[in-house]
């Protein structure tokens, strides 16, 4: 199964998102980007990939450990950013970013040490993607636009194991559906 770890921003959060987004959606040159759907909003901490089932026990302890030795701590969705030439847009966390770097180093950890064959490391840059393109875009207007953003702060209380169900139907524009797979506490070793 396809997995990745994740922080799940709390429903309030990710209507208020929806709404700085639609504004997006009515710029000049939305139509050439690709935008996610509200459904799979979500701070990826760490990318497994393909995992067998049978290793999946052994990654759900240890993103428990993981989970235990990092307290709750306060975030907020923040301003806009880009990779790739404006490939993929996404807004940004402000808050205890330091925390969410480590719970993001702990978890990429914990998939090492399960037995998840890992990419290269790469310095972790908290990002949520909002969009995304094929092509090259000049995305300054939506980082303008998403400058001034700034959602309310709730407290990170977990962690979550997502599966990543990837399109097969074929049809233009169709989004991967995402299930949770387990949720672990933070801050849990008391």
């Amino acid at each position: 199964m396809r997995l990745f770890a994740a922080v799940l921003p709390p429903e309030d959060v990710v209507r208020a998102l929806d709404v700085e987004v639609g504004a997006l959606r009515t710029l000049d040159g939305a139509g050439a980007m690709r935008w996610t759907e509200r459904a799979g909003w979500h701070f990826t901490l760490a990318f497994y990939g393909e995992v067998e089932e049978d290793t999946v026990p052994e990654l759900t302890a240890r993103l428990e450990r993981a989970a235990a030795r990092t307290e709750p701590f306060p975030l907020a969705l923040s301003g806009g950013g880009r990779f790739g030439r404006g490939r993929a847009l996404w807004t940004g966390a402000a808050g205890d970013v330091h925390t969410m770097r480590l719970l993001a180093e702990r978890a990429e950890a914990a998939g090492r040490k399960a037995g998840v064959g890992m990419d290269e490391h790469r310095r972790y840059t908290a990002h949520l993607t909002v969009a995304r393109s094929r092509d090259a875009v000049d995305v300054r207007p939506y980082l303008a636009a998403l400058e001034d953003f700034r959602s309310r702060t709730w407290t990170v209380e977990e962690l979550v194991l997502v599966r990543s169900h990837l399109p097969r139907s074929g049809v233009p524009g169709e989004q991967p559906r995402y299930e949770a797979v387990a949720r672990r506490a933070l801050g849990a070793a008391g």
